[in-house]
């Protein structure tokens, strides 16, 4: 008689320990913006901490050195952002925008120095000033680093392929 008195009241005494907690009213806030652009700033700010990174062909790991698909394909990943990681992969990447309508954290996509008809070269725009932009990429060149260049110097200026942004839908 007490175990079955004991099972018919352990449930409820078990139950009834529980506090059940009232449902809070929804907050609304009047024009709220949700935020659903990435901060094109930070974006630069992630990838400045590379500076100095050396070049590293088909490498997109910061502990051995980037390739510049590489570093622009790793910097955009943190913001969970998905871009080819083949400079070639830019080729038909976006549509691509006029000069004035750069902005920072937009891709910069050059020919290959040696081919005008394969991509082989790009960055991400740091410093938005159309032609006068400044960019940050991993560089093959005289760098051989993550470095800044200006896009108005003579070696990128006649490479240039288009600029893309991959931040808007």
């Amino acid at each position: 008689m007490k175990s079955s008195l004991l099972l018919f009241l352990l449930p409820v005494i078990l139950l009834s320990s529980f506090n059940v907690k009232k449902k809070e009213p929804k907050i609304i806030v009047p024009n709220a913006k949700i935020q659903t652009e990435i901060n094109r700033d930070s974006i630069i700010a992630y990838a400045k901490q590379y500076l100095g990174i050396p070049y590293k062909y088909a490498s997109s790991d910061p502990n051995k050195g980037f390739d510049c698909s590489g570093f622009v394909s790793y910097v955009f990943k943190h913001f969970n952002q998905t871009l080819p990681r083949s400079s070639s992969g830019y080729k038909n990447l976006g549509t691509a925008l006029k000069p004035e309508e750069f902005k920072v954290g937009d891709v910069l996509v050059f020919y290959g120095y040696k081919n005008r008809n394969i991509v082989g070269h790009v960055g991400i725009i740091c410093e938005a000033n159309g032609m006068q932009s400044k960019f940050i990429h991993a560089s093959s060149g005289k760098a051989q680093q993550v470095t800044i260049t200006a896009l108005d110097t003579e070696h990128y200026t006649k490479r240039f392929y288009k600029c893309v942004d991959v931040l808007s839908k």
